[in-house]
């Protein structure tokens, strides 16, 4: 049985980024990019003011302690005449610096009187100037492939005259869910029924990636009907099952796939929970089979699926964050498998702390409410204490206040776990 670590080598190790396709900047936001962006131009595209104030020479200040205004340069219109020694200009902020001015004055810093002004304090050459190409030159690189468009690249980008860019695809995923027992939202159950909390799930979790989610139909544990769903899956960019994947009677999908022409890639892993997990290709597109418990299902979700996707969708770094945390509770060492703790993550005066959920059953959504962070530990590891250091995956932003031992859905209870 592989690690965590070996299966989801074997993940990344299969898969490849997506076909790229060109986007208006601005519909670009959150995508990766898939070719290197350099400048068309420079960027100030010439020596321009930093505030509002007065341009001048600086050696005018060796020569006389007043200078005459001479006039206004606005931005966008700039100053049409040279400006000779002994006088000064008044500059708008992004104003082109007129021709024999090297130094900015900021208006607060000077008296002004009768057309002539006399700086309050020392001024140095090349105050307040901003220079052409300071900040990029046209022809240099200015994003590298597989950056995220954030915001800060979006605008720097924009500031470049960059107005189409090429980006990864994300990927469109077909999320199939399976099991007699399922009934949609919105029914009672009845006898032996559950609602579809996995397709709700784990389809907003795919949003939550930037993914676009292809829902299908529950399928039943019927080979023929499960069989043609799978079919219809492979039609997306990824396939997502949950259920069927372990070792019951009923349990069907890697089976069906093979029909397809499965490629395994691994089933079953050393991790708690989620062992049954199920990844491989069939024709090249990436299938991964989730168990069907709730909590189960969003942790291999999150150790393998969202690397997955991220490698998809060309992002530089497929995996989630890490940060260190102080443990609020008492955590029971691993046993024979790499066990995953759902837990909340919180800040105080300066550190993280990462509360475990007291409800860690797999077959459980009540363990995930609130939770920012998965806890790995190893197998075979030692008891972990109150107070001591951890590493943990983050899912989500740490909120910025500590509610304590107490808070809704946590306590101090050593959490337990099951398959």
């Amino acid at each position: 049985m592989l690690t965590y670590q070996q299966a989801l080598e074997t993940v990344l190790r299969t898969l490849s980024p997506l076909p790229a396709e060109e986007l208006p900047l601005p519909e670009a936001l959150g995508r990766a990019l898939a070719r290197d962006v350099v400048a068309g131009w420079d960027m100030p595209p010439a020596d321009n003011s930093a505030m509002d104030g007065f341009a001048f020479a600086h050696a005018s200040l060796a020569l006389r302690d007043e200078l005459q205004v001479a006039g206004t340069a606005r931005a966008g219109g700039g100053f049409a005449q040279k400006v000779s020694v002994g006088a000064a200009v008044k500059i708008m902020t992004g104003a082109p610096l007129p021709e024999g001015c090297d130094t900015v004055v900021a208006l607060e810093d000077v008296v002004e009187d009768a057309g002539r002004i006399r700086p309050r304090k020392p001024v140095k050459k090349g105050d307040h100037v901003r220079y052409r190409g300071e900040e990029f030159r046209e022809g240099e690189e200015l994003l590298k492939e597989g950056t995220t468009l954030r915001a800060g690249e979006i605008g720097l980008l924009a500031s470049a005259g960059v107005a189409r860019v090429q980006v990864y695809r994300q990927p469109r995923v077909a999320l199939l869910t399976t099991g007699d027992e399922l009934v949609d939202l919105g029914v009672r159950p009845g006898p032996g029924q559950i609602v579809n909390s996995n397709l709700y799930l784990i389809s907003a979790r795919l949003r939550e990636e930037g993914c676009t989610v292809w829902p299908l139909a529950i399928a039943s544990d019927q080979r023929g009907a499960l069989t043609e769903r799978l079919a219809q899956g492979l039609e997306a960019d990824l396939l997502l099952t949950t259920g069927g994947v372990s070792m019951g009677d009923y349990d069907l999908v890697q089976s069906c796939l093979n029909d397809l022409g499965f490629q395994l890639g691994f089933w079953k892993v050393a991790i708690k929970p989620g062992k049954p997990v199920l990844f491989g290709t069939v024709k090249g597109t990436p299938v991964f089979g989730l168990p069907g418990n709730p909590a189960a299902a969003a942790a291999t979700f999150q150790l393998f699926v969202r690397p997955a996707l991220r490698r998809l969708a060309g992002y530089r770094d497929p995996l989630a964050p890490h940060c260190r945390a102080i443990l609020t509770a008492r955590v029971h060492g691993g046993g024979s498998r790499q066990c995953f703790l759902w837990g909340r993550i919180d800040e105080e005066q300066g550190r993280y702390l990462f509360t475990p959920a007291s409800r860690q059953s797999s077959g459980q959504n009540r363990g995930m409410q609130q939770a920012q962070a998965l806890l790995a530990v190893p197998a075979h590891s030692p008891d972990l204490h109150r107070g001591d250091e951890v590493e943990v995956m983050l899912l989500y932003l740490p909120q910025g206040n500590f509610r304590g031992p107490g808070a809704i859905g946590v306590d101090n209870r050593q959490p337990s776990l099951d398959e």
